[in-house]
């Protein structure tokens, strides 16, 4: 969507939003939230790009892919990463190009991350065999002149290792605004617009609105990214996750901050979670907070629209509106909650992606205050 000004392609997802909420649940918000945006260039600081020996095309080929298709685009410049990794795309090419393992590394991962002294670039280099000695030096040589710093990817995503066996293991996330910093490795799931994340997270609060003296569920809470700004604000708040080693994550950034009488974490799988999961976790909790991958959270739903004692608000941040879209229907159509609000977030300028957020109350509560956002 790179033709499109800015504001016309949030203008288009912000109808997205409504039209699948619509068509697809027969649902329209009682509050249109103002979207949510941030930088339009050089926003993504996570990417996967894809590497392809084509001799056909000269060599070596570093990019995404084409659209609806497994061929990798001829790029040589990228204005949605950051500029010093978008000027790298040719380097990276010739490089590769050079190495023996140039058919054995089918992919690149990139990680950043803002410190104080600069930001730091990571690229995982998923590697099927292992470099040779001159294509260890060759890696050495490059990141030293470029600035950034490789990671070698053998295996699965937990065999990820920097080059330099010096360096951190974890890069940081940092949300300046809520005072937390969160550590992860390039291959954990980090959200790709840093901006964008940290007002995500600040919207999220205030529709929230956590009380002092709140319990407070997180599901899909993979690093904490909402779990520790919201155990700031209640008495004590649960993230669950299904993967051990973002929960692991989560536990030693809470202990760092000193929250760990206040945020808990489980590990449970939520697309089984059921009835009987919400009995032992949700009696007495005054909030929910559902940050689901694209397939939605349908299992959670159902037990929330099943729920006898409810919590008094749920927000729902999506990255597909179509899960969102059902996953809202199944708790205002089946267990009588109202969609009070929702709004786009353009967490991924200049692509079709599209990002949301929305509250819902139930019904008997629906007449209440404004909506904060």
């Amino acid at each position: 969507m790179q033709h499109l000004e800015p504001r016309a392609q949030l203008a288009i997802k912000q109808r997205a939003l409504e039209d699948s909420l619509w068509h697809l649940a027969r649902l329209r918000p009682e509050v249109v939230l103002r979207p949510v945006a941030g930088p339009a260039w050089n926003y993504r600081y996570r990417a996967r790009l894809s590497v392809r020996f084509v001799p056909k095309k000269g060599g070596v080929l570093v990019g995404f892919h084409e659209r609806a298709s497994s061929f990798v685009a001829d790029m040589r410049e990228c204005h949605v990463l950051p500029a010093a990794v978008g000027a790298l795309l040719v380097p990276l090419r010739e490089l590769i190009g050079s190495l023996t393992i140039r058919e054995r590394l089918p992919q690149i991962e990139l990680a950043a991350a803002d410190e104080p002294q600069g930001t730091r670039y990571a690229l995982v280099l998923r590697v099927l065999q292992p470099p040779s000695a001159a294509d260890l030096r060759a890696l050495a040589e490059f990141e030293q002149r470029h600035g950034i710093e490789f990671w070698l990817q053998p295996g699965g995503p937990d065999t990820a290792v920097p080059l330099r066996a010096d360096r951190p293991r974890t890069l940081p996330l940092r949300l300046g605004e809520q005072e937390v910093t969160l550590p992860f490795a390039p291959t954990d799931f980090t959200q790709v617009n840093p901006p964008v994340n940290e007002v995500l997270v600040r919207r999220a609060l205030r529709l929230l609105d956590p009380q002092p003296g709140d319990r407070v569920l997180d599901f899909f809470c993979g690093l904490g990214n909402f779990t520790l700004p919201l155990a700031r604000r209640c008495a004590h708040v649960t993230g669950i996750e299904g993967n051990r080693a973002l929960v692991e994550r989560a536990r030693e950034a809470a202990a760092a901050h000193g929250l760990q009488q206040r945020a808990t974490f489980v590990v449970r799988d939520l697309f089984e979670w059921s009835g009987a999961d919400w009995d032992e976790l949700g009696r007495g909790v005054d909030a929910v907070l559902l940050d689901p991958p694209r397939e939605g959270a349908l299992a959670v739903v159902r037990s929330l629209a099943a729920a006898t004692r409810r919590p008094r608000r749920i927000v729902y941040v999506s990255c597909n509106p179509a899960t969102l879209a059902r996953d809202c229907a199944v708790l205002c159509h089946e267990g009588g909650w109202v969609l009070r609000a929702s709004g786009a977030v353009n967490m991924f300028p200049h692509t079709s992606h599209v990002e949301s957020i929305a509250l819902l109350e139930p019904r008997l509560s629906a007449a209440g205050g404004a909506v904060a956002c």
